[in-house]
Formats: structure tokens, C-alpha cells, sequence
């Protein structure tokens, strides 16, 4: 995260009345909890282990010595925990005290889970917000991040406020589950991306090529692939998966080389294997001429 980014709150004026319950002090709810009190918040915290919480009750963060004393503190409750299993086993004791609380939940999981989730929460008489954030700690704060929110509008209108002390808001819409599903579909560009980054630097360090030498040359790949995305994606929404451009029979040949190298090189080649195999299959299913676009229905299977 660049050191220029600007705070958010730089930018919010809280009333004096603005409060906070934030429960869950990993690394990233320690970073929340800390982004409100940078703003002028008066906030509750609540963690399993109390000591994580000591330097924010310095700053002026009020430790809540149980989950339901935390909950009854404010109305509106942030969690950052690992998923909604965590939810379940953390506020489950403490249902009682849920009654009229805004759940603002940051914790990753299924759209499918956030769904009944947010379910739950309407049951125990809380109202319910998805959040899926797309920074590491280090962002929180900042204008240059942004977080997915889903739930109903006029929730999410109301306490904007809050959310945007934390970072940028964009709202996907009613349904509980698309902000977890649209960090989902992130989840799985980011982390296949690095795998393969990490794979790329393994072979190379293989064959004597420092990761600071060949840092420059992946950068320069990652960065231009918004080329390709801006060049397939109205062919893909046309169905055009003509091989005029590239075939996925070109692709089998391009990455059994890959493979092969990786194998010469003594590094496991599992990771591009897997996704010649990808490739071969579509070949066999006479798609060999097409474009590598047609993966697009091969994954998915549409007609």
C-alpha cells in the first residue's frame, strides 16, 4: 500500500455520538478497530484472547469483558473473524443480546453461508450487512481500498458512514450473498495468479535466475494480461470462440513445454500440469481449433 494513500478518516466527521462494537482482533479487525478510533469513534472491543486488545485500550478503545457485554455496548457490531462457523460459536451464547444490533459482518466465507447467516441474524432480531474486503490490514483506512457489501440498501445507506472509515464502499446489491460471492470470484483470480507467480520464481531460481532478476519480467506479464481481458471479454459475451487469434491446440503444445521445463528443472509440476490437462480436455472434447475462450463453457458447461 502506497505511503501517499490518503486516511478516511481525514475525511469523516463523526458525530459525538458515533460508537462501535468491533469483535474479532486479528490482524485485520486490530487494524479496524484502530481505523476507528483514528476517526473519532468511541469503541468496544471483544476478543477470545483479551491481551491481543491491550494496545487499543491505550489508544481509548473500551475492553468488553464478555461477547454479550460487546454486543449490548452499540448498536452497530463489525466482525472480523476467520468465517461464519466462527459466528455461530462466538455470538451463539450471547443471542440474547442481539435483538436490535446492526451485524456488519467482514468475515469471509460461501455466498451460500453468508445467506443463511444473515437468516440467522434476522431470527435473533439483528439486521444483517456482508462485507467482503478487498485489502490486506495494511489498507484499512484508506481511500485506495474497497469492500463488497451486500444486504438490504437502506441498511447499508444508513451506516455508510461507519463503512467507509474503513475503506471505499461498493454495493452489490440485496442479496446477502453477492458481496461474499464477488470476493470469492476475486479469491480465485488472486490466488491462482500468485500460485503461478510463486511456480514461475521456483523454476527460475531452479535454473540459477534470482527472484529480484525475474520480479520485473512477471510484473510486466500480470500487468499487461488487462489487455487480454479487454480483448476476449466481448468475444466471450458474443460466444465467439473463433481460433483466428490463438487454439487451444497451440495452448497444449505451449504448455507441455512448460511442463517439461518445469521437470528438467527438478521443480513439481503439478500446478501446470494440472492446467495442460485443462487444455488437452477440451482439445478431446473437438475444441482443438478453438480459441482458449471456449474454456469458458468447457468450466462452466453451458449450452
Amino acid at each position: 500500500m502506497s505511503t501517499s494513500a490518503t486516511r478516511t478518516s481525514d475525511t469523516n466527521n463523526p458525530p459525538a455520538s458515533a460508537t462501535v462494537t468491533v469483535i474479532g482482533l486479528g490482524p485485520m479487525g486490530r487494524a479496524m478497530a484502530g481505523a476507528y478510533l483514528d476517526a473519532g469513534y468511541r469503541v468496544t472491543v471483544w476478543n477470545r484472547t483479551a491481551s491481543r486488545a491491550d494496545d487499543l485500550v491505550a489508544r481509548g478503545a473500551v475492553r468488553a469483558a464478555t461477547v454479550e457485554e460487546a454486543l449490548r455496548a452499540n448498536e452497530a457490531v463489525v466482525l472480523s473473524l476467520t468465517d461464519y462457523a466462527a459466528m455461530y460459536a462466538i455470538l451463539g451464547p450471547a443471542v440474547s443480546a442481539l435483538k436490535g444490533r446492526v451485524l456488519v459482518n467482514l468475515s469471509s466465507d460461501t455466498p451460500e453461508k453468508t445467506r443463511e447467516g444473515a437468516a440467522w441474524a434476522a431470527k435473533h432480531g439483528a439486521r444483517h450487512l456482508t462485507g467482503g474486503v478487498q485489502t490486506p490490514p495494511s489498507g484499512i483506512g484508506t481511500t485506495e481500498s474497497s469492500t463488497y457489501y451486500s444486504g438490504p440498501r437502506d441498511l447499508f445507506e444508513e451506516y455508510e458512514g461507519l463503512l467507509k472509515v474503513l475503506t471505499d464502499t461498493d454495493y452489490r446489491g440485496e442479496d446477502p450473498g453477492l458481496a461474499a460471492l464477488y470476493y470469492q470470484l476475486q479469491m480465485d483470480l488472486f490466488w491462482t495468479a500468485l500460485t503461478a507467480w510463486l511456480h514461475m520464481a521456483a523454476v527460475a531460481d531452479a535454473n540459477g535466475i534470482g527472484l529480484s532478476e525475474i520480479k520485473p519480467y512477471a510484473t510486466e506479464t500480470l500487468t499487461g494480461m488487462g489487455q487480454f481481458l479487454d480483448f476476449y471479454t466481448p468475444r466471450i459475451e458474443a460466444g465467439d470462440h473463433g481460433g483466428d487469434v490463438d487454439r487451444i491446440s497451440m495452448a497444449v503444445a505451449s504448455l507441455d513445454h512448460v511442463v517439461h521445463t518445469t521437470r528438467d528443472s527438478g521443480v513439481d509440476p503439478a500446478l501446470p500440469a494440472a492446467v495442460l490437462e485443462t487444455f488437452r480436455r477440451a482439445a478431446g472434447e473437438g475444441y482443438q481449433d478453438d480459441s482458449l475462450t471456449r474454456l469458458f463453457e468447457v468450466f462452466g458447461r453451458r449450452p
